[in-house]
């Protein structure tokens, strides 16, 4: 599929993903050029350049991946497995690790709510089962109470009496009502930040980025966030 949309020396953008869903934080990105196709996983780019120096993206990063194709702007996540000098040219080696979709900015649109959500941190061999196969089998675990106060297509903003770790990984289950019908969302996400409230002591605040969620739950999410925001509109009349 890759092959489809992407071609050599094509323009594209790095967006670092620990910044990507930050508030009033300026967003690292880095533009860059498609150098090589390896395969429908992995690709070679140009490595990104600011006036006359290079930028040297560290080996393991993660960063969302933006193409400026000729049918519209694709995205997806990848990961820097390498990086190396070849024929004079700095390069980095991407691979991918979720499917090029089309880009909707709607996806991050943030909408403010309270909605009850229970979460744990993955156990370890959870966790490396996941990240060998892309799937894990979730062990039957007590799950902490915590609330939603903004969701988007893009990650969720939660506030916690427990505190979890900065990029770790951990199970998120909450419910929405989509087209009048309740869903129950069972997902995994990846913690961007975590701060103390100042005001209250004992209690954090969590910014996480879905990491396993489907095209159509997004899509819901995405239909949810605009159908809350259309009824807020017509209340406030």
């Amino acid at each position: 599929m890759l092959s489809t949309y992407v071609a050599p020396g094509m323009k594209l953008e790095l967006v670092s993903i620990n910044n990507s869903l930050k508030d009033n934080v300026s967003v690292k990105k880095y533009n860059s050029s498609v150098y090589e196709i390896l395969s429908d996983e992995q690709l070679e780019v140009t490595m990104p350049m600011e006036q006359t120096k290079l930028i040297l993206l560290s080996v393991d990063e993660r960063y969302e991946v933006f193409f400026y194709t000729k049918k519209g702007l694709f995205q997806c996540t990848c990961r820097i497995s390498d990086r190396y000098k070849r024929d004079n040219v700095y390069i980095l080696v991407l691979d991918l690790m979720t499917n090029l979709r089309k880009f909707q900015r709607r996806e991050y649109f943030r909408f403010s709510c309270a909605i009850d959500m229970t979460s744990r941190p993955l156990e370890a061999y959870e966790v490396a089962e996941y990240e060998r196969s892309g799937n894990v089998t979730l062990a039957e675990l007590p799950m902490k109470q915590s609330v939603i106060v903004d969701i988007s297509g893009g990650g969720i903003r939660f506030i916690a009496a427990q505190k979890y770790n900065a990029d770790s990984l951990i199970l998120i289950c909450f419910r929405l009502g989509v087209n009048g019908i309740q869903k129950e969302y069972n997902l995994i996400g990846k913690l961007l930040r975590v701060s103390e409230l100042e005001n209250k002591p004992g209690v954090y605040e969590h910014r996480l980025q879905y990491d396993n969620l489907k095209a159509e739950d997004r899509e819901e999410i995405i239909r949810y966030i605009f159908e809350e925001e259309r009824k807020k509109r017509q209340n406030s009349k």
